[in-house]
C-alpha cells in the first residue's frame, strides 16, 4: 500500500509552526543576551554624598542604556559599605582603602582620592603634629578614621583617648568655637563642595586664617602601610587672601575604590569598566569630583588587586566579539553539517522515517501472484485492465522525461511474462468442468 501523505494545508501549517517556534526562541534568545544586567552597590559617608554621586552615574546608565546598571544601596558610611560588600550582601562596593575588610576586593576603578586635612582654627599656635600633644582633637567620621588615628597616634606618640575625640559632623562649627577641641581631623577629596565645608567650619577673613598642619612623616607611614601615599596639598587649596596654604603642605592620602568580588565575570566587569569611563567625561562637566575617577593601579603589586576584566580594558587585552567566538562561528557550521550527514546516513541504513512506496514493477509482480489463484474469466479481465494502465502511465512518465520511470525494455519483459501467466490461466479455467446449480 501506498503511504498516505498529510494534505498540503496542513503540512503548510506545520512548517508556519516550526519557522514561528524558531524566531520566537531566536528573539527570546536575543533579549536574554542583550538585557541589561543590574548590579547593587553598596555606598556611604556620613554627609550622604557619595550616594548622590554614585546615584547620578546609576541614573546616566539607565538613561544611556547602558548594558550594565546599578542599584545603589546607602550603607550609611564607609564602614557600612565595606561590611556589606565582605558579607557578601552586594555585588560592588564604594570603599576607602584604609576602611573594612577589604580581602575580597578587586579594584574596578578609583572613585576619588580623599586627603588628610589636619586644621587648627586662626589664630592657633598649633602648627606641627607635635605640638598636639595635650590637645584635642576633633575627629570628623570617627569610625571611618579609626585607622588613621592610629596611624598618626604611633607615629607621633600621641594618646590616642587623650588627645582624639570624635564629633559629629553638625557639631564641628560649635566644637571648633567652644575651645571644645584644638584642631579638626577631615579625611575629604579636594573638591569644591568639600572645601567649602572646610571654609563653613572655619570663618575665614584677612586676619582671621585656618592653619593646615602638615603631616611630616607621610612617607615613612606610607612605605609601612600600603593603604596610604604621602601627598601634598597644593599652596591656595583653602583659598583666602593671602591663600590658605601658603605653600605645598604634606599629607596622608587613601582612594576611594569600585570593587567588585572575583567571582563576578571579566565580560561583565569589563563592560561596567568602560560604561563609568565612558559617562564619566559625561558628568565631569556637571560636578567637577567625577573627574577625580581615574584608573587603578596596574601593577601586579598593588595595594588592590585589579579585577581581570578591568584589567583587560586598562591593558588593552580586552578580546573582541570575534577574537573570543570566531572560531566557534567558523567551526560550528561544519561540525553541524558534519553531524547531520552522519545522523542522515544512519536513518537511512536502519530505514527509519517514512514507508517507501510502492513502485509499477512491484504492482505488475503482485499482479502475477493474482493471476495464478484468479477462479474466473471476469477477473482476468479485470486484471488485464490494470496491466494495461500501468504500462500506460509508465510509458506517459518516459515519453516526458521523467527519470524515475522504468524503462520500456523492461516493461516489456515483464508484460510479456504476464501475458503468458493469463493464458495459462485461461487454459486451466477452460478445462474445468461446469457445476449446474440446484434450483
Amino acid at each position: 500500500m501506498k503511504s498516505a501523505k498529510l494534505p498540503i494545508w496542513i503540512r503548510f501549517v506545520l512548517l508556519v509552526g516550526v519557522v514561528g517556534l524558531a524566531a520566537g526562541a531566536s528573539l527570546e534568545a536575543y533579549r536574554y543576551y542583550t538585557r541589561p544586567v543590574t548590579l547593587s552597590v553598596a555606598v556611604g559617608s556620613i554627609d550622604g554624598e557619595a550616594a548622590k554621586a554614585m546615584s547620578a552615574i546609576a541614573s546616566r546608565l539607565a538613561s544611556t542604556s547602558a548594558p550594565v546598571r546599578l542599584n545603589v544601596v546607602d550603607s550609611g558610611t564607609a564602614v557600612g559599605a565595606a561590611k556589606a560588600f565582605s558579607e557578601s550582601k552586594v555585588d560592588l562596593a564604594v570603599v576607602r582603602g584604609d576602611v573594612g575588610d577589604l580581602s575580597k576586593a578587586q579594584a574596578v576603578v578609583v572613585m576619588s582620592h580623599v586627603a588628610a586635612l589636619v586644621v587648627a582654627p586662626p589664630g592657633s599656635a598649633i602648627d606641627s603634629m607635635e605640638k598636639l600633644k595635650g590637645h584635642r582633637v576633633g575627629v570628623l567620621g570617627g569610625e571611618a578614621n579609626a585607622k588613621i588615628v592610629d596611624v598618626l597616634s604611633k607615629e607621633y606618640g600621641l594618646e590616642r583617648a587623650k588627645v582624639f575625640k570624635d564629633i559629629a559632623l553638625p557639631d564641628a562649627r560649635r566644637a571648633i568655637q567652644s575651645k571644645e577641641v584644638s584642631a579638626l581631623l577631615i579625611v575629604i577629596p579636594l573638591a569644591g563642595k568639600y572645601l567649602s565645608l572646610v571654609r563653613d567650619i572655619f570663618q575665614q577673613g584677612p586676619k582671621a586664617l585656618p592653619t593646615l598642619i602638615p603631616i611630616e612623616s607621610a612617607g615613612a607611614i606610607a612605605e609601612s602601610d600600603r593603604a596610604y601615599e604621602s601627598f601634598d596639598i597644593p599652596k591656595g587649596t583653602l583659598r583666602g587672601a593671602p591663600p590658605v596654604p601658603d605653600d605645598d603642605v604634606t599629607t596622608l592620602r587613601t582612594n576611594l575604590y569600585l570593587v567588585a568580588g572575583k567571582a563576578l565575570g571579566s565580560d561583565l566587569i569589563a563592560t561596567l569598566t568602560q560604561t563609568i569611563m565612558s559617562v564619566r567625561r559625561d558628568l565631569m562637566h556637571e560636578e567637577p569630583i567625577f573627574a577625580q575617577i581615574t584608573a587603578p593601579s596596574t601593577d601586579q603589586d598593588a595595594y588592590l588587586p585589579l579585577h581581570r576584566g578591568a584589567a583587560a580594558v586598562y591593558n588593552s587585552t580586552q578580546q573582541s566579539f570575534m577574537d573570543e567566538y570566531g572560531n566557534w562561528i567558523y567551526l560550528t557550521p561544519m561540525v553541524l553539517g558534519g553531524a547531520a550527514t552522519l545522523l542522515a546516513a544512519a536513518w537511512k541504513f536502519l530505514g527509519l522515517g517514512s514507508q517507501k512506496s510502492e513502485g509499477p514493477l512491484d504492482s505488475l509482480y503482485a499482479l502475477g501472484r493474482r493471476i495464478r489463484k484468479v477462479l474466473t474469466e471476469a477477473e482476468l479481465s479485470g486484471i488485464e485492465e490494470e496491466i494495461d494502465d500501468i504500462l500506460g502511465k509508465e510509458r506517459a512518465r518516459s515519453a516526458a522525461g521523467d527519470e524515475n520511470a522504468v524503462d520500456a525494455a523492461t516493461l516489456n519483459v515483464v508484460a510479456h511474462r504476464l501475458e503468458g501467466l493469463i493464458h495459462d490461466r485461461r487454459t486451466v479455467l477452460a478445462k474445468r468442468p461446469i457445476i449446474a446449480s440446484v434450483a
